[in-house]
């Protein structure tokens, strides 16, 4: 069973007539009006589903470290935002998602731009759509351009219903 689209993921419908470049672009500065940050620290969503969400950043001076590294709060951003954006294209419009824990382990030091790479499974989606309220790990890959990993996360994300029951 095919969950009903919510608007996030309509409004993403829209630009599918686009050229590939030029979706990615529209979408990044759709998603950037949501949240102004993004734009700030020049994140970009390469591949945007509802099962599949991909955003990247290049290591530029405005998210650099000390050591002319990706900072790690850009490390942590990069994976907050695959990862919240993936459950935000399947949460009815009526729920509210909210960031339960994010969990952030630095290995080594990162290499050049960075990807995350976030996913959902079927049944994860079906549940957004069939609980009032819950939560889910989302699956999300961190890789610098070596293609390695310098961070493990755990990111979850809970859902509710926008309008409280009354008593």
């Amino acid at each position: 069973m095919t969950a009903a689209k919510n608007s996030m993921c309509r409004m993403v419908d829209k630009t599918a007539s686009l050229p590939a470049g030029m979706r990615s672009w529209v979408i990044t500065r759709m998603f950037g009006k949501f949240v102004p940050f993004l734009g700030t620290a020049g994140l970009v969503f390469e591949e945007v589903g509802r099962e599949r969400m991909v955003v990247s950043v290049k290591n530029r001076k405005k998210v650099q470290n000390h050591i002319k590294g990706l900072h790690a709060a850009a490390m942590a951003l990069l994976a907050e935002t695959a990862s919240g954006f993936v459950v935000g294209m399947n949460v009815p419009d009526d729920k509210l998602m909210l960031l339960k824990s994010m969990k952030v382990i630095y290995y080594k030091r990162a290499q050049g731009d960075m990807r995350a790479v976030a996913t959902l499974n079927a049944e994860q989606v079906q549940r957004m759509f069939a609980e009032d309220k819950g939560d889910v790990l989302v699956d999300v890959v961190v890789t610098d351009e070596s293609g390695e990993s310098p961070i493990v996360c755990e990111m979850v994300w809970a859902w509710v219903p926008k309008k409280r029951k009354e008593a």
